[in-house]
């Protein structure tokens, strides 16, 4: 049965999932990278940016395994990029490039309708004006018998928390502090929602934390 799915999630000690005036220059904003310090060395990553083979083991499982079987993402404006308001042009396609990791649809909430893009390496961005229920009905049709992924950034994977419409959620808890930024589960009752944890490892990096309903 196919899930909703927030993976590869980093959170600092403090409670924060970005940092703080994301812009170009940050884009996950002030001291974010120290969220994914975990992930940055991993074989998926390192292969990912044409960086060689880069190191295997429990972070490089985690990030295997958040890849695996997903047939469309979904990411907020914010993720795409830091343009805002009315798009003024065609000429943002996203932080990565012309060929995106995602390779399946990946649908982009926005207040602002914009034609699809298609990239390299099978990714076709959709921009969403309808919503979050409305994105993940177009994001399960697209993905089929496989899962969808939200990818962030931290105010729409509260939103789909909020919505009670995430069924795993896998966090990265790394050893760092950022005082300030988006902070991920302020508000939230995880118990509530039905979530428990069926999965803690620990790697030099990270300890990863997977909450199932």
């Amino acid at each position: 049965m196919s899930k909703v799915k927030v993976a590869c999630l980093g959170l600092s000690i403090d409670g924060f999932s970005a940092g703080p005036r994301q812009s170009i220059d940050d884009p996950l904003g002030v001291g974010g990278p120290s969220l994914m310090n975990w992930f940055f060395p991993t074989r998926t990553f390192q292969q990912m940016h044409g960086g060689g083979d880069g190191e295997t083991g429990i972070d490089d499982d985690f990030a295997v395994r958040s890849f695996a079987n997903v047939g469309a993402w979904i990411l907020g404006r914010n993720m795409f990029g830091p343009v805002r308001g009315p798009w003024p042009d065609d000429s943002w396609k996203g932080w990565w490039g012309d060929e995106p990791p995602y390779r399946v649809p990946t649908f982009v909430l926005t207040h602002h309708a914009r034609g699809p893009i298609e990239m390299q390496g099978g990714t076709t961005f959709h921009f969403v004006t309808e919503g979050i229920h409305a994105a993940l009905d177009a994001a399960k049709k697209a993905a089929g018998d496989r899962d969808v992924r939200i990818g962030g950034g931290v105010q729409t994977v509260r939103q789909y928390l909020q919505a009670g419409l995430v069924d795993e959620l896998h966090l990265a808890l790394s050893p760092t502090l950022l005082g300030q930024g988006e902070a991920l589960l302020a508000g939230i009752d995880l118990t509530a929602l039905g979530f428990k944890c069926t999965e803690h490892v620990a790697s030099a990096r990270a300890m990863h934390v997977v909450l199932s309903k």
